[in-house]
């Protein structure tokens, strides 16, 4: 009966570490962004261990497929196998390993409050990790990138061409993340940032994945893009992500 029992409450799926502590002597609870279960806590028994099995499986942004199975607090990992093995070659750049904290912390805190978008969050998470280890764009761009999509993902998309508050055509020169993007002169809040006509260009093209846009700015609008990218994460976010500000730019 026990056997069946554990059994039945078994189930598999695809999972990205997003952060990982210590249980124990040998032990860790292990915080996943699954694909299909959302985010999960699990407990992998006997991981620290130099005789692990899948120890280096469930390191931070690595992605494998799970086996797990439901507890009442604590899930428990009882299989794994690696279908993404991100966590070497990021981990190996000082530069890379801060720009995946702040995507991990970031996926965290939108999936704790956000289930429904569990799957899309998963997916996008994936994608940028698997594009920063393979050094495909500057790091500060996938970052920059992943940023504003996840926070569209979650409901809260920026506008860069049209006022986010009446909807007015731009282009706008002024930014404002209370209200959702740029903004005309008519809402303008007082105080607001007036961003650079290139700096709204990129991120325009970070938010819609234009690469060649992108990958073609200038450092000084990448800087300027990656600070009020920041502003708006914290804004929705409603609290500072303590990644964010180990965060190298140019």
């Amino acid at each position: 009966m026990a056997q069946h029992s554990f059994a039945s409450r078994a189930y598999r799926d695809d999972a990205v570490v997003l952060r990982t502590h210590k249980l124990g002597e040998a032990d860790r609870i292990i915080t996943l962004l699954t694909k299909h279960h959302g985010q999960v806590r699990a407990v992998a028994k006997g991981v620290r261990r130099t005789s692990s099995r899948f120890g280096a499986r469930l390191e931070p942004f690595m992605v494998a497929d799970l086996q797990l199975v439901s507890g009442k607090s604590l899930d428990i990992v009882t299989q794994a196998v690696a279908k993404g093995a991100y966590g070497g070659s990021i981990a190996a750049d000082y530069g890379r390993y801060t720009v995946a904290a702040a995507m991990t912390e970031t996926a965290e805190k939108l999936t704790d409050v956000d289930g429904e978008s569990g799957t899309a969050q998963y997916n996008l998470l994936v994608g940028a990790l698997a594009s920063l280890s393979r050094d495909e764009h500057a790091a500060g761009l996938i970052l920059d990138s992943y940023l504003l999509r996840a926070l569209a993902t979650g409901g809260w998309a920026p506008s860069f061409t049209d006022c986010a508050r009446c909807g007015q055509a731009g282009p706008h020169n002024a930014f404002s993340a209370p209200l959702g993007g740029m903004v005309c002169a008519g809402c303008r809040p007082p105080g607001s940032p007036a961003p650079a006509p290139e700096t709204v260009v990129l991120l325009a093209a970070l938010l819609t994945g234009e690469w060649a846009t992108a990958d073609a700015s200038l450092p000084v609008h990448r800087k300027e893009a990656g600070g009020l990218v920041a502003a708006y994460l914290q804004w929705h976010l409603e609290r500072v992500l303590k990644s964010l500000k180990h965060v190298e730019r140019s």
